[in-house]
């Protein structure tokens, strides 16, 4: 009996002696992620959430309100509903003649403006060959006015190009299409006014000749 309680102790000690060496392999940012032994207990890290950063916009500052579309800031406020202080924008949708009243602290349900380069990437979808499904025109009709309504640009060019007939000829187009398109271009339209910076003219006949509307303009001349 005893010789084999020597033998337990001594499989203890290399058990032991072997764990030591791996561990001063390691490097010491190692050591600490290296698996734990049976009497050692796993170092439990707390995971920090990372905080959340709001976008401050500015005076005069141009927004996207995904249901109304572009906006400009025309004020920042306060307000004081019962005992708490609430700072809100006050957003000018030109296109609708409508003000919205957005809280700071809700400001996720608005974007900035597109960028050049998305701009650039919006002329490109309105180049490429419009994609028909075969589907019912209601479940379309409802496809394209949720991508409206998104906020997102690359989907608002999609629905342009979509919806785009080469034509300005009204028995080519059903209302409701007509209604859906118009109000797609306008939005796209007016992103576009507020990056580049350039009259409506200018900016319809860049949209047109990507979509190979430009004999419309022309004629509309």
């Amino acid at each position: 009996m005893p010789k084999k309680k020597k033998v337990k102790k001594a499989k203890k000690v290399k058990k032991v002696k072997l764990k030591n060496r791996i561990k001063q392999s390691l490097k010491p940012s190692e050591r600490k992620n290296s698996i734990p032994g049976p009497d050692e207990k796993p170092e439990i890290k707390k995971i920090k959430k990372q905080p959340t950063e709001k976008k401050i916009y500015n005076l005069k500052d141009f927004v996207v309100y995904p249901k109304h579309g572009v906006g400009k800031i025309t004020a920042i406020e306060k307000a004081k509903i019962g005992e708490i202080d609430i700072q809100f924008y006050k957003i000018l949708v030109e296109k609708e003649k409508l003000t919205l009243t957005v809280p700071i602290n809700q400001q996720s349900k608005l974007r900035p403006i597109a960028s050049i380069n998305q701009i650039n990437k919006c002329i490109s979808i309105l180049k490429t060959k419009p994609k028909i499904k075969r589907t019912m025109w209601s479940r379309r009709a409802q496809e394209y006015d949720q991508k409206i309504n998104s906020g997102k640009i690359y989907e608002l060019a999609e629905v342009v190009k979509d919806l785009n007939k080469n034509t300005d000829i009204i028995a080519d187009q059903s209302y409701s299409e007509r209604q859906l398109f118009e109000k797609a271009y306008e939005r796209l339209k007016s992103e576009f006014e507020a990056v580049l910076k350039i009259s409506t003219e200018d900016v319809q006949k860049k949209m047109d000749k990507a979509l190979g509307r430009t004999n419309i303009s022309e004629s509309a001349e």
